[in-house]
Order: C-alpha cells, then structure tokens, then sequence
C-alpha cells in the first residue's frame, strides 16, 4: 500500500515551478558577460531558453486570466511613473551616494555602447524586460516567496493572502534586487504586493509588472536614458 503524501512533500514538489525561472534568470545574468557571444545572438538566445523554461514551469495551479484589468493597467503605469519621477524632479537625485555605492552599485547600463544603435539589440532587450522578467519575477516574489513566508506550506496558503510580515519582507527584498533603484524598488514591491493581496490574482500582477516595464523600455529608448537598464 502507498503511503500518502504529506502537505510538506506536495508543496516541496511544486516549489520548483516558481523558483526555476528566477534562478535560471539570475544565473543567465550573471554569466553572460563571461560567455563570449554577440549581443546579437546572446539576447535572443536567452530569451528563447527563458521561455521555454517559463512554459515547462508554470504552476498548474496559477489561473492566466485577469481579475481586475483597469486596476492592473493603473499600476503598471503608476509604477512607471514613481520609477521616472525622481530624476526628472530633481537633477543629480540618482549621484547620491545613498544610491552610488560599493553596497547597491552604481547606476549603468548592462549593454555595451555599440548595441544601443542596434534594433535587433533593443528589441530583444525590450522582449526580455516585458514578457521574460514579470513572469519569473512574480512567479517567485508574489507567486512563492510571499506565501512561503506566511507558511512553509506555501500551497495552502492562497494567492494574495495578507501577512504583514510576508508582505514587507517580499517588498524589502524585492527592493533589493534593484541595485543603485532601491527606492523606487522598494515602492514597486509594494504596489504589486498590495495589488496582488487586492485581486488575489498573479496574472494581474504580470500583467501590471510588464506594463511598467513595457513604458519604461519606450521611455528609455525614446529619451535615451539607457542608465534604466541595469
């Protein structure tokens, strides 16, 4: 007779479909300047095996439709604004060396002077930033890390469910992740914290994660500011 399978060993299992994609994201990330390919190839190369991760991972349990799409484009676009306003409002904010520093960086662009002319270059580098990064970065944040805080269990806890402590950690770290943008980071974190505990739905999450990232691609090709690409 087959023993049954403890709450512990499902939510073990399922685990790795929101963790894998941020992990191969971040592991692609940090060894692509050690791996000697063109931009040109690498970007869509990258992207092609992020989706297919992507694809392979998504949990069974995570619903692709949106709940609340006027509140979703709402904070995409919020987000957005809140991550531009700083340096438009005040000259020199980003200098500071609360926000330059060997700790969170300094504030650069990832790709080498030569791809920004290159089409090819940024619209794989915009695909990327719009379809790959809000899906293996809510899968993990929102989709696991904020429910695995509540419980380790994280499958019995459901989708947008409120702990303050899982809530402010998840945006803590997630600001983290931003380097010399923390500030900002840590505000993003925050709204798409409190808009997934709102819809209860990591679709409308996605969704407003890549529309942000979607306006911040067009804003930094159409102005130049290529320092928003880390």
């Amino acid at each position: 007779m087959t023993a049954p399978i403890s709450e512990s060993a499902v939510s073990t299992s399922t685990a790795w479909r929101y963790v894998t994609p941020f992990a191969a994201f971040m592991v692609l990330l940090m060894t692509a300047r050690s791996v000697p390919i063109a931009p040109a190839l690498e970007l869509p190369l990258r992207f092609a095996i992020l989706a297919v991760i992507c694809a392979v991972c998504w949990p069974r349990d995570i619903s692709p439709r949106l709940r609340s799409p006027v509140l979703t484009i709402a904070a995409g676009t919020g987000v957005f604004l809140v991550w531009i306003a700083p340096e438009l409002l005040i000259p020199g904010y980003r200098s500071a060396p609360v926000f330059s520093n060997g700790i969170v960086g300094h504030v650069h662009s990832s790709l080498p002077a030569a791809a920004l002319l290159s089409p090819w270059v940024l619209f794989w580098r915009t695909a990327r930033a719009v379809v790959i990064v809000p899906i293996v970065e809510e899968l993990f944040w929102r989709g696991w890390l904020m429910r695995w805080l509540i419980d380790r269990d994280f499958c019995r806890v459901p989708v947008g469910a409120y702990a303050t402590g899982a809530f402010w950690i998840t945006a803590l770290l997630f600001a983290s992740e931003h380097g010399p943008y923390w500030d900002v980071g840590l505000l993003a974190g925050v709204a798409y914290n409190a808009l997934t505990v709102r819809t209860k739905s990591l679709a409308d999450c996605i969704l407003a994660h890549a529309i942000t990232n979607g306006l911040l691609s067009w804003y930094v090709i159409g102005t130049a500011q290529w320092q928003y690409w880390q």
